[in-house]
């Protein structure tokens, strides 16, 4: 049976948006093509009529990981009445939250994939490169500036927040009250106070 193009189409979205799920919920290597295919209701052998290959389904999926959002900031970017400290500060606590630390597959890729991209090679470290750069520029916009000072700022405050998510994943099931430490010692300490 022949598939319309925009069936095609839809179906191929579909692999994508199981694949970016899947793969921050498990891992580059811990998802199997099957598994991707059976989940956007789909037979694995039709993967290969959209992707050349695993790999090129990988760093589709990545990229389309990195459209994700932290929700209370897409309204607040919009919120002239709203100070950058404070859209800061909701921007922290929804990232650095138990619901975000619990349902990685919905989550931030940058703390979910950054280990296995370092691993899978050039190729997914551009693709994992420009959603990291693509993040960068969103929270300097948060930050309100361009300057080279407001990019550093940012990049600690990335690279602290996914580093506490990181070691808040790892602690949950073995030590529920560190994790629960980390976020929130995170969530005080990160947002610079406003001058007074």
């Amino acid at each position: 049976m022949k598939v319309s193009k925009a069936q095609a189409a839809q179906n191929r979205a579909g692999i994508v948006e199981a694949a970016a799920r899947l793969y921050r919920e498990k891992g580059l290597s811990g998802v199997g093509v099957a598994e991707i295919t059976r989940d956007a209701g789909l037979t694995h052998g039709g993967l290969y009529r959209h992707f050349e290959s695993k790999d090129a389904l990988a760093r589709e999926a990545c990229l389309r990981a990195f459209e994700w959002t932290i929700t209370p900031l897409d309204g607040l970017e919009q919120d002239s009445d709203a100070s950058s400290t404070a859209r800061l500060q909701a921007m922290v606590d929804s990232y650095l939250s138990a619901s975000h630390r619990d349902h990685p597959g919905e989550g931030c890729p940058a703390a979910a994939l950054a280990a296995d991209a370092a691993r899978a090679g050039p190729e997914m470290s551009d693709v994992f490169a420009q959603g990291v750069e693509r993040n960068i520029q969103r929270f300097m916009r948060v930050l309100e500036g361009e300057s080279s000072e407001k990019r550093a700022q940012t990049m600690v405050i990335l690279s602290s927040m996914v580093g506490a998510l990181v070691l808040a994943r790892a602690t949950a099931a073995g030590n529920p009250a560190l994790s629960e430490e980390i976020l929130q010692t995170l969530r005080e300490r990160l947002v610079p106070s406003a001058p007074a």
